[in-house]
């Protein structure tokens, strides 16, 4: 525990913890073994840090979903930050989230729901760009693990405007939609539990936005897989030709644009794994 350091009575820390300088822990908070506190932050009652997790520096954590000078709710929410966590500097927690086992939030996230484990969230709001991969962690080791990517494969941040009457989303070819689109369509009222996708295209690239709800696109290049969430309209995922995909875990409200750079057709289309995985490694 470093200079400057002020823990409440009833704070539990664990063994072989760094508390760094300035840090201040109110007492109806749990520490883990082998966490680390960067300079700068408060964890407020209601916190838990489970062991391995990382905290940043200037990490605001929050405890009162309404708060009011001298006016304290009879519970504060409990905020968990799982096992091997990584919280980003400036980073921002609102009360009662969970932070998913070996996530990560980068530096500057504001964090308004829970995150699932391995999930890497950055933005504000936070939102998934992609996953930890595990076997670039080592126990031994102190390098992080690194958000694993496939090559082409990117998400692009839509603008947004606001104002009293609403709000406005847009993309530009070329800055940003990578194509010149020659069609689109959409995909809506999935029944729940029912997969889509289940197929790779030859030469076709695809620009996907979940206009509402939410989907998990896992995407395979036949070498390695990345999963992606895609849950808010300013967000794109550019899927280059030669990517498997699967899109699963739609919820009720889904709605999906995609925009193609070619014209619908069927030879176009690899829908048998088998031949996929033949073309790709002969690449």
């Amino acid at each position: 525990i470093w200079a400057f350091a002020h823990l409440l009575p009833g704070a539990v820390v664990g063994r072989d913890c760094n508390i760094c300088d300035g840090v201040f822990i109110e007492g109806d908070v749990v520490v883990g073994d082998r966490v680390t506190v960067k300079c700068g932050v408060q964890l407020w009652s209601g916190v838990t840090l489970e062991d391995d997790a990382f905290i940043g520096p200037n990490a605001t954590f929050t405890n009162d979903p309404f708060p009011r000078s001298r006016q304290y709710p009879t519970a504060f929410p409990r905020t968990i930050v799982r096992r091997g966590a990584s919280i980003g500097a400036n980073a921002t927690l609102l009360p009662g989230i969970v932070i998913g086992e070996r996530a990560m939030v980068g530096a500057g996230a504001v964090v308004t729901r829970d995150v699932p484990p391995r999930a890497v969230v950055v933005g504000n709001p936070a939102r998934i760009i992609g996953e930890v991969d595990e076997n670039d962690f080592r126990a031994d080791s102190e390098v992080l693990p690194r958000a694993r990517g496939i090559d082409g494969v990117r998400i692009i941040d839509i603008p947004e405007i606001s104002d009293k009457r609403g709000s406005l989303t847009f993309g530009q070819v070329g800055l940003h939609v990578p194509f010149v689109p020659r069609r689109y369509f959409t995909i809506m009222n999935v029944p729940a539990g029912m997969p889509r996708g289940g197929h790779a295209h030859r030469t076709v690239e695809q620009f996907i936005v979940a206009l509402r709800g939410s989907v998990a696109i896992t995407l395979d290049d036949g070498a390695q897989s990345r999963r992606i969430v895609l849950d808010s309209p300013r967000a794109a995922l550019h899927v280059p030709a030669m990517i498997w995909n699967d899109l699963a875990e739609m919820s009720p409200d889904t709605i999906i644009l995609c925009l193609a750079s070619g014209e619908y057709d069927e030879a176009e289309y690899i829908r048998d794994r088998a031949a996929f995985t033949n073309a790709t490694s002969t690449r």
